[in-house]
C-alpha cells in the first residue's frame, strides 16, 4: 500500500471513517448521510458539500467506487483498498481504547 495514502488517511477524520464504514453496504450520498446520522445518534450530520467532496477524494484515491448510476444518483461502495485503510484505522482506534482502559486501571489501582 502507498505510504502517501496511509499518511493521508491514518489517522482518519471521523467523517472519512463513517463514510467508509457506511459503504460496507452500497449506498448513494443521501443514504450515507442518513446512515451516519443513525450510527452517531445525530451527533454527526454530513452536509452535501462534505459528503460529495469526501466521496470525490476517496474515489480518486480508490478507496470507494461507483458501482451503479441511476438517474441522478450514484451508488458507492468501499473497495478492497478502502477496507484495508479502514482496517488500519480501526486497529489504531482499538489501540487507543485499550491504552486508555489500561491507564485508567493503573490510576484506580494507584500504580
Amino acid at each position: 500500500m502507498d505510504e502517501k495514502l496511509i499518511k493521508t488517511y491514518v489517522p482518519m477524520t471521523e467523517t472519512a471513517f463513517y463514510i467508509l464504514l457506511s459503504l460496507m453496504q452500497p449506498r448513494h450520498g443521501y443514504a450515507i448521510t442518513d446512515n451516519v446520522k443513525k450510527m452517531t445518534k445525530n451527533r454527526i450530520v454530513l452536509g452535501p458539500g462534505t459528503i460529495y467532496g469526501s466521496l470525490s477524494k476517496m474515489k480518486k484515491d480508490q478507496l470507494v467506487a461507483i458501482i451503479q448510476e441511476e438517474k441522478n444518483r450514484k451508488i458507492y461502495q468501499i473497495t478492497e483498498l478502502g477496507k484495508q485503510v479502514l482496517g488500519m484505522e480501526k486497529s489504531r482506534i482499538e489501540e487507543l481504547y485499550t491504552n486508555s482502559r489500561e491507564a485508567s486501571q493503573h490510576d484506580e489501582e494507584g500504580i
